[in-house]
């Protein structure tokens, strides 16, 4: 086997926001269609779709009334297999996700959970509780508020996130044969991978006891809890691997696992699991050479221990763009390009987020009457939520929407982006378009295989070799001299020194 995805460069498209065909202010299938050779240019190796299922669309699509099907906001089914044969033409793997955690209110197996009663088969693969006095327990929504919602006959539906989420019950044997279906349902149609939503849920610990009053989670987790990191969890995933390793093409899973240590992230990427999990690490770093030694070093062990590669992300759909997290402006887009020169010069898969190679930041002063993330509603109005990293991109320099479709978008874009453009950037020298397809291209070169660290730079710098060229971050402000022929720098030299907030790959 190739096994193509142990140093696969992957990017992330949030369907909503990516590319509109029909003038209607939603990303669709033939809009991301039509990009394919955008991506395949730019240099990945595949393309990660979030939610395009049936959904109601009260949590950006990761509410999914039906995992068989497109929801006719993005097209249909046809519309995805041309896309899926138009990304194999281009050489471009896919990757979807799938949300096994929970789905939506809207969902047929909900409605008849409702529409059955306390105690009846359909309950049952959902977690429902009587309790006259309250919530069943203390556990908290991930979003806001509590985790449980009371229907009319006086029962409570367990939901970790919206209350249009009901989590599936998967101590019920029909929830884990509908998932293996779901899989090959989508495997059949040409998928090379999934990435799993909350790979770290769906297992709650017998009796969901109650949380210790001083357990607090943060918006995805990461500590462990009777509802997250359940060690259960794992005879889902290798039951899943075997469905994976009976289709021919290398396909792949990818877990989103917000877990307290490298060392349970391990559990998720033994040999008979899963093949990869984010390290959310890197992406919850400040720019610090001393925190990125520590997550690199943590990291390459957990991934050695096991057989598994590093998995590396700065950004996605549910942070702060990396360029506001690092400062904003020309600051925080210079230390956000050097981040990424890092993180692509290090042994492993690196996965981008739609919209980092242009540069684009966060948007923060969104009108609040356009927010849509649950976040907003469930917080009364004090978390804004994610809907700043999810603007649509600017494809071109003017225009309704900046070229993302023929009309406006479903999120109005800074009235400035059009200089952001991939048009404005394309060809453009020093653009950060053109650096990562630089970038890109180096590294299709000369793969990362190793790390070895460069000791006795000073404690603003990092160096390592990684087999094949050898790359030096400057976290700090002063310049600092290179020895070697320099292949790509993220800030261009100052008298042939690196200046600060910079990184380059020499020779």
């Amino acid at each position: 086997m190739s096994q193509w995805w142990r140093d696969a460069v992957i990017y992330q498209v949030y369907p909503r926001s990516f590319a509109d065909s029909n003038g209607d202010g939603m990303g669709d299938m033939p809009g991301i269609r039509e990009k394919l050779p955008y991506l395949a240019k730019l240099g990945v190796d595949a393309v990660w779709l979030s939610p395009f299922y049936t959904s109601p669309m009260h949590d950006g699509g990761y509410d999914v009334a039906d995992f068989r099907d497109v929801d006719p906001m993005f097209g249909g089914l046809a519309d995805f297999d041309r896309m899926v044969t138009e990304a194999h033409r281009l050489g471009l793997r896919v990757i979807v996700d799938i949300v096994p955690n929970h789905c939506s209110t809207e969902h047929e197996w909900f409605k008849a959970a409702l529409a059955a009663g306390p105690g009846s088969p359909e309950r049952e693969r959902f977690h429902f509780r009587d309790s006259p006095d309250g919530p069943p327990n203390n556990w908290p929504s991930i979003f806001g508020g509590p985790a449980w919602t009371q229907v009319p006959d006086g029962q409570w539906y367990l939901h970790l996130f919206d209350s249009s989420q009901p989590d599936f019950n998967w101590d019920n044997p029909e929830i884990h044969a509908e998932f293996l279906d779901v899989l090959k349902f989508w495997l059949d149609r040409g998928v090379d991978g999934f990435r799993i939503d909350v790979a770290h849920g769906m297992v709650k610990e017998p009796g969901l006891p109650d949380l210790p009053e001083d357990k607090a989670t943060e918006l995805l987790g990461g500590s462990r809890t009777p509802y997250l990191d359940v060690d259960g969890v794992h005879e889902i995933y290798r039951a899943w691997r075997q469905v994976l390793n009976s289709y021919e093409g290398d396909r792949m899973a990818v877990a989103e696992a917000w877990v307290e240590t490298p060392e349970r992230r391990a559990r998720y990427v033994r040999g008979d699991e899963l093949h990869q999990a984010f390290n959310f690490d890197l992406l919850k770093s400040d720019f610090s050479a001393t925190e990125y030694r520590k997550v690199i070093d943590a990291e390459m062990s957990m991934a050695n221990s096991v057989g598994a590669v590093p998995t590396w992300v700065l950004s996605n759909h549910d942070r702060y763009r990396h360029v506001t997290r690092f400062g904003d402006g020309p600051l925080g887009l210079a230390r956000a390009r050097a981040a990424t020169l890092t993180m692509l010069a290090l042994p492993g898969s690196s996965y981008l987020y739609q919209g980092e190679e242009l540069g684009l930041p966060e948007v923060l002063d969104l009108p609040e009457d356009v927010l849509q993330d649950p976040v907003w509603e469930r917080s009364g109005h004090t978390d804004r939520g994610r809907d700043g990293c999810r603007v649509p991109l600017p494809w071109k320099r003017s225009g309704p929407s900046f070229g993302f479709g023929p009309g406006d978008s479903w999120l109005p874009q800074p009235g400035d982006w059009g200089s952001l453009s991939a048009e404005a950037q394309d060809g453009t020298e020093g653009s950060t378009l053109e650096f990562y397809r630089e970038a890109l291209r180096l590294r299709r070169e000369h793969r990362p295989q190793a790390l070895i660290w460069s000791e006795g730079a000073n404690g603003d710098v990092l160096a390592f070799s990684n087999g094949a060229l050898r790359c030096v971050t400057n976290f700090g402000d002063s310049p600092i001299r290179l020895d070697g022929e320099v292949l790509l720098s993220s800030s261009p030299l100052v008298d042939g020194q690196l200046p600060g907030n910079a990184a380059a790959w020499i020779r």
